[in-house]
């Protein structure tokens, strides 16, 4: 994708500031890594070979972005120094296995100390809490630009902890004002509903489920007690970025569970006829439109809809 408009070339500058400015922070210009006799791609051919077993050239080249012909040359280097040392694999005589001489464990050895030190004052320089955002940013970084394998459990169902309710509240308002332009009164609803719930939460006849993904947030949704035979489920969402792994259906039928578990004869829902979305999972699950009133909120004209589901 092609990006022409002025806030993409403000994205750019960014990006590229960015890295100037990491690579002055570890030293990645100077001509030697960590004062050693490598440099830097050097040191992390070492790394790579210190940590894999049967490693070929191949692999560097692939895993490391790095041209053949360098790699070539840069192995022959290593072994004309005993850094290194290359045999026939079992499988494929023609693929050489490179493995660390105990001469290469040493030169690496101090390198790798070094890096962890380095890395270790730059954290030193932080609180705590500004280290756990440091290091969020980055594999947020990693989990955008890298490779990522698909988890092996896509999302897990958790119950409620210190933290969701503000999380829920702050990420909601964003995400309706983003997308259909509702002003922070919304934001301020939720805010009440939640605090309501939590303030009044009754464990027998209530509950609150939270979807997480690789340690993030991505969903939530609530069952309150309305009467003795009514529940009503609440704040169904899921963030754009879990879209299409069947989250929402999945909170959708877990409150259907627990208010036939609880004896419940109707959960009933209200929502607004442009979150088409959320809708189509209502009426998946077996809801009907019981009615529906145009109303003024948020700073928007919109068409409020209650839906019914008989247990």
């Amino acid at each position: 994708m092609t990006i022409h408009d002025h806030s993409g070339k403000e994205r750019i500058d960014a990006v590229r500031a960015f890295n100037r400015f990491y690579t002055r922070q570890i030293g990645v210009l100077d001509e030697v890594w960590l004062k050693s006799a490598f440099s830097l791609t050097e040191a992390r051919v070492l790394y790579e070979l210190a940590h894999h077993d049967g490693l070929a050239a191949s692999d560097l080249v692939r895993d490391l972005g790095l041209d053949p012909g360098y790699v070539s040359r840069l192995l022959k280097k290593f072994e004309e120094r005993g850094l290194v040392d290359r045999a026939a694999t079992e499988a494929d005589a023609r693929r050489s296995s490179i493995a660390l001489t105990p001469a290469g464990r040493e030169a690496f050895a101090p390198l790798n100390k070094d890096s962890h030190e380095q890395v270790r004052a730059l954290l030193d320089r932080l609180a705590p809490a500004d280290q756990e955002r440091l290091v969020k940013a980055m594999r947020t970084v990693q989990d955008l630009l890298g490779d990522k394998p698909e988890p092996k459990v896509p999302y897990i169902l958790r119950p409620l902890r210190v933290g969701d309710i503000g999380w829920i509240t702050h990420r909601q308002g964003l995400l309706y004002a983003q997308n259909y332009g509702w002003d922070e009164t919304y934001e301020a609803l939720v805010a009440e509903i939640l605090g309501e719930f939590v303030k009044t939460f009754n464990p027998q006849w209530e509950r609150g489920w939270i979807a997480e993904r690789e340690g993030e947030v991505v969903g939530s949704v609530f069952v309150m007690r309305k009467s003795a035979e009514v529940a009503k489920l609440r704040l169904l969402y899921v963030e754009p970025s879990a879209r299409g792994l069947g989250i929402g259906a999945r909170l959708v039928d877990e409150c259907i569970g627990f208010s036939r578990a609880k004896g419940y004869k109707t959960l009933t829902l209200w929502t607004n006829d442009i979150l088409g979305s959320a809708r189509r999972i209502y009426q998946a699950a077996g809801f009907k439109l019981a009615e529906e009133e145009r109303h003024h909120s948020f700073g928007k004209d919109l068409v409020g809809q209650t839906w019914n589901l008989e247990l």
